[in-house]
């Protein structure tokens, strides 16, 4: 059982440990904190915390620093989330109303909170409804080589340059593209995808290759834009944060760039509160070294969620007051439209 004074140590521990990012030795937590004892009481309290995982040597001889079990009790019951400072809510309001619309916003909000801050924002952006396909466009771009760009009736595009397995020229290309248009245009994503194998199987023979190869990519393609998304920004707060991650941030990146997991994480988190947290091992796979904060949206219609993504040594308060304002104000503003 951990006393009131060693869960004051364990809060002086994580927040000297995300300031510095050095082990946290008994003596300097004397110094930088006002607890009234000697550094050898101070010592039997963190073996006290030692003993209940919460803290843990790193090398020996060393300060100690929280475990994933510490920083979830120091969320819990020890961290204090301090309203954001007038300065920060108007520049909240100021950057958000000048977005020109719902998608503006949106990416406006995830560079808005990465700035507040430094680490990787992420906005679950929502499907109002399977948008539709407008248009297919196939570019020949080398001998075998073409340009796939999908146009969705709701005005986003997906591109991706494909190996066509055959030599084609650009009227051909443009043929096939228009083939492909009058094949899916107005459909929904998983109906277009039904289409596509038959229009594939059905194709002219010297023709074969290609428009297997096409329709393979506007399939994965149409996947991708059939379901919710993320906007992301400041991955390169992760890769300045390296050393928290023991050098294999790689790994983060490519989840986060992945999604799926991402949007899975969300849906388990949705029913959490207002600001729930995920630390360390309460993450699976890659992210098993990271932290997630995340809050809820809405539009009046549709929820989605709002968060960061960074080491496990963050600065949790600050973090979830930015995430919490931040996702307050989204939901006003996007349900004045």
């Amino acid at each position: 059982m951990v006393s009131d004074r060693g869960l004051d140590v364990l809060r002086a521990i994580v927040q000297d440990y995300v300031a510095m990012r050095e082990p946290v030795g008994s003596k300097s937590i004397v110094e930088r904190h006002a607890f009234g004892v000697s550094a050898a009481t101070i010592r039997n309290d963190m073996a006290l915390l030692e003993e209940e995982e919460l803290i843990v040597a790193p090398h020996t001889s060393s300060g100690r620093v929280p475990t994933d079990k510490g920083y979830r009790v120091f969320v819990d019951r020890l961290q204090r989330m301090q309203p954001l400072t007038a300065a920060q809510r108007v520049a909240i309001t100021r950057f958000l109303d000048e977005a020109v619309d719902r998608d503006d916003v949106l990416a406006r909000t995830a560079r808005l909170l990465s700035s507040l801050t430094n680490q990787v924002a992420l906005v679950q952006v929502p499907m109002r409804r399977p948008a539709g396909v407008r248009r297919v466009e196939l570019v020949a771009v080398a001998e075998t080589r073409l340009l796939a760009v999908l146009i969705l009736d709701s005005g986003r595009v997906e591109q991706r340059v494909l190996d066509a397995q055959q030599r084609i020229e650009p009227e051909q290309a443009t043929a096939l593209g228009r083939a492909f248009t009058e094949t899916t245009a107005e459909l929904p994503p998983a109906e277009a995808v039904q289409r596509l194998s038959s229009a594939a199987a059905s194709a002219p023979p010297s023709l074969h290759a290609a428009t297997s190869a096409v329709a393979t990519a506007l399939t994965e393609m149409l996947q991708a834009a059939g379901g919710d998304r993320i906007v992301m920004a400041g991955a390169s707060h992760l890769v300045r944060e390296e050393r928290d991650f023991h050098g294999r941030v790689t790994p983060v990146l490519d989840a986060i760039e992945e999604q799926v997991t991402l949007l899975r994480l969300f849906d388990e988190m949705g029913a959490e509160g207002e600001v729930a947290t995920r630390i360390g091992r309460e993450l699976s796979g890659p992210l098993g070294e990271a932290a997630v904060v995340a809050s809820t949206y809405s539009d009046s219609r549709l929820e989605g969620h709002v968060g960061v993504l960074g080491p496990t040594r963050m600065d949790y308060a600050g973090n979830m007051a930015a995430v919490r304002a931040v996702a307050r104000y989204l939901t006003r503003l996007l349900s004045e439209d």
